[in-house]
């Protein structure tokens, strides 16, 4: 898929299912939707290619072959720069808007004060993203539009994986801009993100972390990425619901200047589906076997 303007985006997300579900873990693509509604464009002040710099670009096309190992995956289609699934339904800045917010809306939040809150007021480098106010009423119809109706799928599907298996484990799938190495040496390829282990159980980032290592990837846990709203919400190890967050250097696998699948695309994508292969073996043979009861 490539990214394209669109009058309206109707369905807002699309779920991969596969034959058989295998195991209990479903992928979670948030930010990688590509298709940007006219109507925002014409509000928007920036150019085109400057609003995709909030996008985790082809991230769903990198982990798509996870379906064909007998995994779910789900995806929105709307850009991020349009409306963030990785935040509160209502963290709102209300310097953005014409009218009164409502009172549960959380106005406070460190995201917000950056500029990125549900419907973000910048992208990139601080670049304000709209040319005027909108009103508050455009605001809380993308939420009930495209944020409620994802993230009730979202929970359909981890409750159906859960009842089935009696564990469930979200895998957010995210990507990060790549940067320069530090002073020592180290650069990040992979960060993954539990919450600093309270949002799923160590033995999923284990797992993770040594079957990336393994494939020669530069791996670190937590820092600079914990794992967002998703994350936090959805991992409650407790009740055998588990949450993790991969966030993927976009220099391994694409051209961030022109939005282009680099050479080593089709390799970061065979590495990720071995490593979700393993993951799931591991889940089966030591983990949390699977439980023989009907969806």
């Amino acid at each position: 898929m490539t990214a394209c303007l669109a009058d309206t985006i109707d369905p807002p997300f699309e779920i991969l299912l596969p034959e058989n579900v295998a195991g209990p873990f479903v992928f979670n693509s948030p930010h990688s939707g590509r298709i940007y509604p006219r109507a925002f464009m014409a509000q928007a002040r920036l150019e085109f290619d400057a609003l995709r710099r909030s996008e985790d670009s082809f991230v769903d096309e990198l982990f798509t072959d996870v379906v064909d190992a007998g995994l779910p995956l789900m995806r929105a289609l709307f850009p991020r720069a349009f409306l963030d699934l990785n935040r509160e339904p209502y963290e709102l800045d209300p310097r953005m808007f014409e009218g009164r917010l409502p009172a549960f809306a959380n106005t406070r939040s460190i995201r917000v004060s950056g500029g990125l809150g549900t419907i973000a007021r910048v992208v990139g480098d601080s670049q304000e993203i709209y040319q005027r106010r909108l009103s508050v009423a455009e605001a809380l119809e993308r939420i009930e539009t495209y944020y409620k109706p994802y993230h009730q799928a979202l929970r359909r599907m981890i409750g159906r994986t859960h009842k089935r298996f009696g564990v469930a484990v979200l895998v957010d799938c995210h990507s990060m801009p790549s940067a320069p190495a530090r002073d020592d040496g180290a650069r990040a390829d992979i960060v993954l993100g539990d919450r600093y282990a309270t949002s799923c159980a160590p033995l999923i980032t284990d797992i993770l972390e040594r079957e990336l290592t393994a494939r020669g990837y530069a791996v670190v846990r937590n820092k600079p990425y914990a794992g967002g709203y998703i994350t936090e919400h959805y991992g409650n190890p407790a009740a055998g619901l588990h949450a993790i967050q991969i966030e993927i250097n976009r220099g391994l696998y694409m051209e961030e200047a022109t939005y282009q699948r680099s050479p080593t695309f089709d390799q970061v994508r065979t590495d990720l589906s071995a490593v979700a292969v393993c993951l799931l073996e591991a889940a089966q043979a030591e983990w949390a076997p699977p439980r023989a009861a009907a969806e």
